[in-house]
């Protein structure tokens, strides 16, 4: 599925999605918020959030990014961030995100880390 400022790919594990935008602030954050709402009611547990083209988050981007920790969660899932750049990294950090976030370096390692905790706790779905 395709939107304009994200781009969303399902597979059996997880759905990845591609954040296309290089600001995630008011503008852009509550569409994605929406957006992993509905992808949760779909049965969407476990997500990857490419960040890796956004060079710029502010406090409603977080915001969604939490939502969707918090939806992954309560199914059982994982939800793991991947690709940020230096500011969004600083940003994480500063808010003490990163001790509640799954954040790998790519999207090559969040698919591994995914696999690997779906596997650890017996999702074979």
């Amino acid at each position: 599925m395709m939107n304009e400022q994200y781009l969303i790919t399902k597979s059996d594990r997880y759905t990845l999605i591609q954040v296309q935008v290089e600001k995630l602030d008011t503008l852009a954050a509550p569409a994605l918020k929406s957006e992993f709402v509905v992808l949760n009611n779909e049965g969407v547990k476990n997500m990857i959030i490419d960040l890796s083209e956004t060079r710029y988050c502010d406090s409603s981007g977080l915001s969604a990014i939490l939502v969707a920790n918090r939806l992954c969660k309560n199914m059982g899932g994982v939800l793991i961030v991947s690709g940020l750049q230096d500011s969004v990294k600083k940003l994480i950090s500063i808010s003490q995100l990163d001790s509640i976030l799954t954040i790998t370096p790519d999207r090559t390692a969040a698919i591994d880390r995914l696999v690997a905790e779906t596997v650890e706790r017996g999702q074979h779905d």
